[in-house]
């Protein structure tokens, strides 16, 4: 449910701000607003807007695919508290994947980005952690173990934010990512074990 809960607001928030810019330009990620006039609330909110309809229908359809199994692995592992384990890992995935960029363009008016993919990469990754063998369906046909699909994902999106090409936040999907795998070993440390387990 927690999953849905979170699909439902984001995809009422964006589509709302289809309809009404200025909810888009009050409420996207600007380094320059959050540091410069403390909008720190754009950390977050800027994960409720999307830049358009297969943005969010992308980020929405791997957020269900994969939050169901973390929902399950969290009460699986931890047994209680998993709705506030789950927004720990959502939000988180949301903070870690904004830092380095807000870092970076704290000074540069003109950038801005929205979007849940850090915090959808979280969830991904945290998944991976827990099952690194389940088949991830690359381009929703070809299988491929989860923990290669993550190796290769992780190369992917550090080569392309150096190369910068895009207007893609690459950097954002990496160190949500890295968040989501660490995550549950912040939580507990022997988990790492159950990690290894998996490969013998």
């Amino acid at each position: 449910m927690i999953t849905l809960i979170i699909i439902a607001v984001t995809v009422l928030f964006s589509i709302a701000a289809f309809n009404r810019q200025e909810l888009f330009y009050r409420y996207n990620f600007n380094p320059y607003q959050i540091v410069r006039r403390k909008q720190w609330y754009r950390l977050f909110s800027h994960a409720l807007l999307h830049a358009g309809w297969e943005h969010l229908f992308v980020n929405m359809f791997v957020l269900y695919s994969f939050g169901n199994a973390m929902e399950k692995y969290f009460a699986y592992y931890f047994g209680h508290n998993v709705l506030l384990l789950y927004l720990g890992l959502y939000i988180g995935g949301i903070i870690a994947s904004s830092i380095k960029t807000l870092v970076k363009q704290k000074d540069n008016y003109n950038y801005s980005a929205v979007g849940a993919s850090g915090a959808v990469s979280a969830v991904v990754f945290a998944s991976i952690f827990f099952a690194p063998l389940n088949m991830i369906y690359f381009f929703a046909i070809i299988p491929i173990p989860g923990i290669l699909f993550g190796i290769l994902y992780l190369w992917y999106s550090s080569y392309m934010s150096k190369r910068n090409v895009d207007n893609v936040g690459h950097e954002a999907h990496f160190w949500g990512a890295v968040f989501g795998f660490v995550y549950p070993m912040l939580l507990n440390p022997s988990l790492i074990n159950n990690f290894i387990h998996r490969f013998f």
